[in-house]
C-alpha cells in the first residue's frame, strides 16, 4: 500500500500538492475560528498576566523595603520577597487560565500528587531550607564569626537557606548543609580561636619564673589578643617535669601561623633564662636472682 501511494504521488505530483494545501487550509481555518471565538478571552488573559507581573514586582519591592526598615536579615528578607513575588504570579496565572476556559482543578490535583512524591525525594534539601530559616531567625552566629561544628572550623563567609559557607586559614571553602548545623554541638568563638600549649620544666626550676617568661612572650606578640588576656599556670605535675600550660586567643585566619611563632618564642625564652626542659625519665632497678631472697 505504501509503495502504491508513493508511486501514485510520483505519478501525479499536482494531486499531492493540492492535498497538502487542503490540509494546511483546514488547520488555518480551525486556528482562525479558535482565535475569533476566544480572542477577547486570550487578550484578557494576557492582560491579567501583565498585571500580575507588575503587581508581583511592586509587592516584592514593598516587602523588601519594609524588611530593610525592620533590619531583617538580608538572606531572610530576600527569600520572603522572592516568595511573595512567586505567590502573586501563581495567583494571577490561575486567574488567566480561568479566563481562557482552562480548568485549574486537574493542575492542582497533579501538583498535589507531585508534591507527595517530591516530598520523599527532597527530604534532604527541604530539611536544609528549614534549618537555614531557623539559623537566620535564631542567629546563633553571623557572618564574620568563627564556628566549629562536625570537626570543621572556619570563619562564616555567608549564610544561605541551604548551606553555610566557611573559609579557613588555608583559603579553603567549607560548605556545611544547614541540617548538619541545627541540632549539633556548635561552638562560636566570634572572630578569634583559642590556642592551647604546654611546656615542661624541671622540678628544680622555679615555676614562677617560667610563668613570667611565658606571659612576656605572649604579650610581645602583636597577634595575641589582649582581651580576653592570655592564661598561664601550672597544669600538672608529671613524672619528669612540671607542666606549665598557656592559653591565648588569636585571629582565626592566623591560628597556625601564630601558634608556630609563639611555640618557637617559648622555646627560645625558656632556654635564654636558664630554665630546663627535661627529657622523659624512668628509673629502672635491676635485681640479681639472689637479691630477692636476701630481703
Amino acid at each position: 500500500m505504501a509503495r502504491d501511494a508513493i508511486d501514485s504521488a510520483l505519478a501525479d505530483p499536482l494531486a499531492l500538492v493540492q492535498e497538502q494545501a487542503a490540509w494546511i487550509s483546514e488547520i488555518y481555518d480551525q486556528a482562525l475560528a479558535f482565535v475569533v471565538a476566544y480572542a477577547f478571552d486570550i487578550v484578557g488573559a494576557l492582560l491579567v498576566l501583565l498585571a500580575g507581573y507588575v503587581v508581583a514586582r511592586w509587592l516584592g519591592r514593598v516587602t523588601l523595603r519594609f524588611q530593610e526598615r525592620r533590619n531583617v536579615d538580608i538572606t531572610l528578607r530576600l527569600f520572603i520577597a522572592q516568595a511573595t513575588r512567586t505567590a502573586v504570579l501563581v495567583l494571577f496565572l490561575i486567574i488567566a487560565l480561568g479566563k481562557v476556559g482552562i480548568s485549574v482543578t486537574p493542575f492542582v490535583a497533579a501538583i498535589g500528587g507531585l508534591a507527595v512524591g517530591a516530598s520523599f525525594a527532597l527530604q534532604g534539601p527541604v530539611s536544609n531550607y528549614g534549618a537555614g530559616m531557623l539559623i537566620i531567625l535564631t542567629r546563633p552566629f553571623k557572618v564574620g564569626d568563627t564556628i566549629r561544628v562536625l570537626e570543621q572550623a572556619g570563619v562564616v563567609e555567608s549564610i544561605h537557606l541551604a548551606a553555610t559557607l566557611l573559609t579557613n586559614e588555608d583559603g579553603e571553602r567549607i560548605t556545611i548543609p544547614n541540617k548538619h548545623i541545627v541540632g549539633e554541638v556548635l561552638t562560636n568563638s566570634w572572630e578569634h580561636r583559642i590556642v592551647e600549649g604546654t611546656v615542661g620544666i624541671s622540678y628544680g626550676d622555679e615555676p614562677e619564673k617560667a610563668i613570667e617568661v611565658l606571659r612576656a612572650v605572649l604579650a610581645a606578640d602583636p597577634a595575641v589578643a589582649a582581651t580576653p588576656p592570655p592564661q598561664v599556670g601550672i597544669q600538672a605535675f608529671g613524672d619528669s617535669a612540671v607542666d606549665i600550660a598557656y592559653r591565648y586567643w588569636v585571629p582565626t585566619k592566623q591560628y597556625f601561623e601564630v601558634q608556630y611563632r609563639v611555640n618557637l618564642a617559648v622555646w627560645s625564652a625558656i632556654r635564654d633564662v636558664g630554665l630546663t626542659i627535661p627529657f622523659p625519665q624512668r628509673d629502672v632497678h635491676l635485681l640479681s636472682p639472689g637479691s630477692e631472697g636476701a630481703h
